[in-house]
C-alpha cells in the first residue's frame, strides 16, 4: 500500500464562482507546491476543463482525477469522480438533456472559461452551469456507476447545498459509501448525530474556488498501486471509495 495525499474537490475558472486565476495550470502548479499526489477537478455540472487539467497535472507529477460537482433536482451537491477522461466526458454528455438552460450573466455570476492544455482560453460556456439538473439524488449513483465512477454528497457540514441542510437528515437511501466533510473538526459531532456516517469513508477536501484555498499535504488515502502508474491509481481510488 502507498499513501497518497489528495484534494478531491476543486473548481476551475469554468465554474462561475471560481476565480479566473483558477486555471488548470495554476491549480496543478499550486498542487505541486502543496506536495499533493492526487487532485480532482470538479466544476459545477461539467468536466470540460478536465482535459487541460490532465495535461497540466501530469506535467507536474500529480495524478489527475476527472470529476464534477453535480447539482441534483433537490439542489444538493454531489461529487462525482471517474477513472478516465473518456468516461467523465461521456457522463457529462449524458446529462445535456437534463440541463435547464439559462444564459449566464458574467457581470453578476462570473465568467465560465474553457481552457486548453496550454492554459489559454479556448471558449466560454454560454449557459449557467451551477443550476440544478433534472435528475434526482436517487438517480445519481446508478448513473455515475454506469460510467465506472463513484459519487458521494459534498460538504455535508455546510448549509448551502449540503444534503443534511436540504433534506434535514442523512437519508438511508441512496446508501453512499462516502461523504465529504469540509471541516474535519466536525467529524465526531456528525458521527454522533448521524451514526450511519460511522461506516462511511469520510473525505476531507477544500472545495477550493481560489488558489489559496487548495489543501496542503494533510488528507491522505492508502492505495495499492505504484506511485508512477496514474491510470491504476485512479482506478484503485474509485474502487477504494466504493468500498463500505
Amino acid at each position: 500500500m502507498s499513501r497518497f495525499y489528495y484534494d478531491l474537490h476543486l473548481h476551475s475558472c469554468l465554474s462561475p464562482c471560481g476565480d479566473d486565476e483558477m486555471t488548470p495550470g495554476n491549480i496543478a502548479g499550486m498542487g505541486k507546491v502543496a506536495e499533493l499526489d492526487i487532485m480532482a477537478l470538479t466544476d459545477h455540472n461539467t468536466c470540460r476543463n478536465c482535459p487541460a487539467f490532465f495535461a497540466q497535472a501530469e506535467a507536474n507529477g500529480i495524478v489527475p482525477v476527472p470529476g464534477m460537482e453535480l447539482t441534483t433536482a433537490e439542489d444538493i451537491h454531489i461529487v462525482c469522480l471517474f477513472p478516465s477522461l473518456e468516461s467523465a466526458l461521456t457522463f457529462e454528455d449524458s446529462l445535456q438533456d437534463r440541463r435547464i438552460l439559462i444564459e449566464n450573466r458574467p457581470d453578476i455570476f462570473g465568467r465560465q472559461l474553457i481552457m486548453d492544455e496550454n492554459d489559454c482560453v479556448s471558449g466560454e460556456e454560454k449557459y449557467m452551469l451551477p443550476n440544478a439538473l433534472n435528475i434526482s439524488i436517487d438517480e445519481v449513483p446508478a448513473a455515475v456507476d454506469e460510467y465506472g465512477g463513484v459519487c458521494y454528497p459534498a460538504h455535508i457540514d455546510r448549509e448551502a447545498n449540503g444534503i443534511i441542510a436540504v433534506l434535514g437528515t442523512l437519508p438511508e437511501t441512496p446508501d453512499f459509501t462516502c461523504a465529504e466533510i469540509k471541516d474535519r473538526e466536525k467529524d465526531g459531532e456528525l458521527k454522533d448525530k448521524y451514526p450511519a456516517l460511522r461506516s462511511k469513508t469520510l473525505i476531507h477536501s477544500s472545495d477550493a474556488h481560489y488558489l489559496w484555498d487548495i489543501n496542503g499535504r494533510e488528507n491522505y488515502i492508502d492505495i495499492d498501486a505504484p506511485a508512477d502508474d496514474f491510470p491504476l491509481i485512479r482506478q484503485r481510488l474509485i474502487e477504494r471509495l466504493k468500498q463500505i
